[in-house]
C-alpha cells in the first residue's frame, strides 16, 4: 500500500496548492466545471469551489477566483452575473467591476469630489445636461427625434439669446420698411442668399448637392425681376435659375445628377421664388404696411400656438413630424392671427371688415403648413437646425420656415381683398 502527500488526495488542500478535485473515475476537475452552478460538492476537508455559507460557487477567472459582487451605484448585479470560469472578453463587465465597457468613469458611490458626469442615480428630475462622449444618452433624450432633442438649456434653447436676436430683427425689418423701402429689399436679399446655402448645405446630409452657384446668382435675378418687372419677372427669373441649375450640373457627370438637379431646382423654388411674393407686396406705395402686416401676422401665429399648446395642447396635430404641435395650439394660432390681421387689413388697407378674419385665419394655416414641411425636411436629413447663425433660433432658414409659404398666400389674398 503507497502512501501519498495531503496535497495528493482529493478534498484536501496542501500548502501552496491549489488542487483540482476530482471526478469519482479518477480524472481531474477542469476549471470550467467549478463555475456551474452545484458543481463539486467540497471534499473532507473542504474545497476551494464553494464559499464557506455554501451561497454558491465562487466564478474562476483563469486560474484564481473573481472578486466578490459588489453593488454597482445602489443595485446588486442580477444572479446570473458570474462567469463561467473563462476569463471575460477584452472590454466585458467583470462581476463586481463598477465601471461600464469603454467608460473609464467610476461610476456609482466611488465617483470622486467635481465629478459632474450625468449619471442616473445622481440626475435630478427634468435634468437634461447632454451626455459627454463617452456616457451614453438619457433614455428620455436618446428616444426623442433628433429634430426633438434639447439643444441646451432646460427649455431647449438659450432664451436670453432668442429673445434679443427677435428683439433685433423686429427693429431691423421695421427700420429699413418704414426709412427707405429698397433698403428692406436688401435686407431681404441678403436673408435669402443666406438661407439658399443653409439648405444646400443641410441637403448634403442627405447626399444631395444642389449646384450652389445658378442658385445665389438666380435668387439676385429672381428679387431684382420681382422689384422691377412684378410677377412676371419673378416667374422668368425661376424658370431661367431651374434651367441654370440643370445645365451647371451636367459638368459634373452623370453620378447623382438627378437627386442634385432636382434638390438644386427645390431650393431654387422652396427660397427665392416664395421669398419673392415678398417683394411684390412691398412694389406698391402701401407695400410697407402690407409686408408688416403679413409679418406680424406670422409671428402672431407663432406665439398663440406656441401659449395654446402649452396650456391646453393634448391632441397632437402631426407626431410623426413634429410631436410638440397640437390641434389645441393650431386654434390658437388662427385666433392670434384673425386678432393681429384685422387692424391691418381692415383700418390700414381698407378691406371689409370680414377680410382680416379670413386674412388672418389663411396665414395661421399656411404658416403652420410651412413649418412642418421644413421640420419634415430636417427629420428626413436628421438634422436639428438649418444653420447657427442666429443664437437661440438656429439658422435664417429656420426663422423663414413659417413665412415663406405666407408671402405667396399673403400676396395673393391681398390682391383680392385690399387691391392697390
Amino acid at each position: 500500500m503507497s502512501t501519498s502527500s495531503a496535497a495528493d488526495r482529493p478534498g484536501r488542500s496542501g500548502p501552496g496548492t491549489e488542487p483540482l478535485p476530482r471526478h469519482g473515475s479518477g480524472t481531474p476537475r477542469s476549471a470550467e466545471t467549478l463555475g456551474r452552478p452545484g458543481a463539486g460538492r467540497p471534499g473532507p476537508g473542504g474545497g476551494p469551489d464553494r464559499q464557506a455559507d455554501d451561497t454558491g460557487p465562487v466564478p474562476i477567472v483563469g486560474n484564481r477566483p473573481a472578486p466578490p459582487l459588489r453593488p454597482v451605484g445602489n443595485r446588486m448585479p442580477p444572479a446570473g452575473a458570474a462567469t463561467d470560469g473563462a476569463a471575460p472578453p477584452d472590454g466585458a463587465a467583470v462581476p463586481g467591476d463598477d465601471r461600464v465597457p469603454g467608460d473609464d468613469r467610476v461610476r456609482g458611490d466611488d465617483a470622486g469630489p467635481g465629478d459632474d458626469a450625468g449619471l442616473e442615480d445622481d440626475a435630478g428630475p427634468g435634468d437634461d445636461a447632454a451626455p459627454t462622449s463617452t456616457a451614453m444618452p438619457r433614455p428620455e433624450v436618446a428616444e426623442l427625434p433628433t429634430t426633438e432633442r434639447p439643444a441646451g438649456g432646460r427649455a431647449g434653447r438659450d432664451l436670453r439669446a432668442a429673445i434679443g436676436v427677435g428683439v433685433g430683427l423686429v427693429a431691423l425689418v421695421v427700420t429699413s420698411l418704414f426709412v427707405w423701402r429698397p433698403a428692406f429689399l436688401a435686407v431681404l436679399t441678403v436673408a435669402i442668399l443666406v438661407a439658399v446655402v443653409e439648405l444646400s448645405r443641410a441637403l448634403g446630409a442627405g447626399r444631395f448637392h444642389p449646384p450652389l452657384v445658378p442658385l445665389l446668382v438666380g435668387t439676385l435675378a429672381m428679387e431684382g425681376l420681382a422689384w422691377s418687372r412684378g410677377p412676371t419677372g419673378l416667374v422668368v427669373g425661376f424658370l431661367l435659375t431651374a434651367l441654370a441649375v440643370v445645365l451647371w450640373r451636367l459638368g459634373h457627370g452623370p453620378a447623382g445628377y438627378l437627386k442634385d438637379a432636382a434638390s438644386g431646382v427645390l431650393v431654387a423654388l422652396y427660397v427665392p421664388l416664395l421669398a419673392g411674393f415678398a417683394v411684390l407686396l412691398l412694389v406698391p406705395d402701401d407695400g410697407a404696411v402690407r409686408v408688416l402686416a403679413f409679418i406680424a401676422t406670422v409671428v402672431a401665429s407663432d406665439v398663440g400656438g406656441y401659449a395654446a399648446g402649452v396650456l391646453f395642447g393634448k391632441h397632437p396635430m402631426a407626431p410623426s413630424i413634429s410631436p410638440k404641435k397640437s390641434w389645441e395650439g393650431m386654434g390658437g394660432s388662427v385666433v392670434a392671427c384673425m386678432l393681429m390681421a384685422t387692424p391691418f387689413v381692415v383700418l390700414w388697407l381698407g378691406g371689409p371688415w370680414w377680410s382680416g378674419l379670413v386674412f388672418g385665419a389663411a396665414l395661421a394655416v399656411s404658416a403652420t403648413v410651412g413649418d412642418l414641411g421644413e421640420s419634415l425636411i430636417k427629420r428626413d436629413l436628421g438634422i436639428k437646425d438649418m444653420g447657427n447663425l442666429l443664437p437661440g433660433h438656429g439658422g435664417i432658414m429656420d426663422r423663414l420656415d413659417s413665412l415663406l409659404p405666407s408671402a405667396a398666400v399673403a400676396y395673393l389674398l391681398l390682391s383680392v381683398l385690399a387691391p392697390v
